[in-house]
């Protein structure tokens, strides 16, 4: 169960309207608080759409300066994710002709990550 955008759909647009098509089922994310986000989903009108939506706070998390390396507070969270991802060669060009194979093939990625930890 993925949900995936146009390229020309930006990412605030694209946030609200993939939040919208998973709250049509409340009850799987009824534990959601927060929503970590990055510096091109600031904005009250943002938060207050989420807020509606979803319950969650929206926190974002920004750089301090464009070229000096920092390691922020849970922006490695999702950086780390995506190198997790980056490791499995199919990952490194979208080769796949249909949207729903590449959902499947990073479900698959993450069921291998998380069956070698656990």
């Amino acid at each position: 169960m993925t949900y995936f955008t146009a390229a020309n759909v930006s990412d605030r647009d694209g946030a609200k309207d993939m939040l919208e098509y998973y709250f049509q089922a409340p009850y799987l994310f009824s534990r959601l608080l927060k929503i970590l986000v990055d510096g091109g989903y600031t904005g009250e009108k943002f938060a207050q759409i989420i807020k509606s939506l979803t319950g969650a706070v929206v926190e974002v998390v920004k750089r301090n300066e464009a070229h000096k390396f920092e390691v922020l507070p849970k922006r490695w969270i999702v950086e780390r994710t995506f190198g997790w991802l980056d490791k499995y060669r199919r990952f490194w060009k979208n080769c796949e002709r249909k949207l729903h194979n590449t959902s499947q093939l990073v479900n698959l990625a993450f069921l291998r990550l998380m069956l070698k930890r656990y």
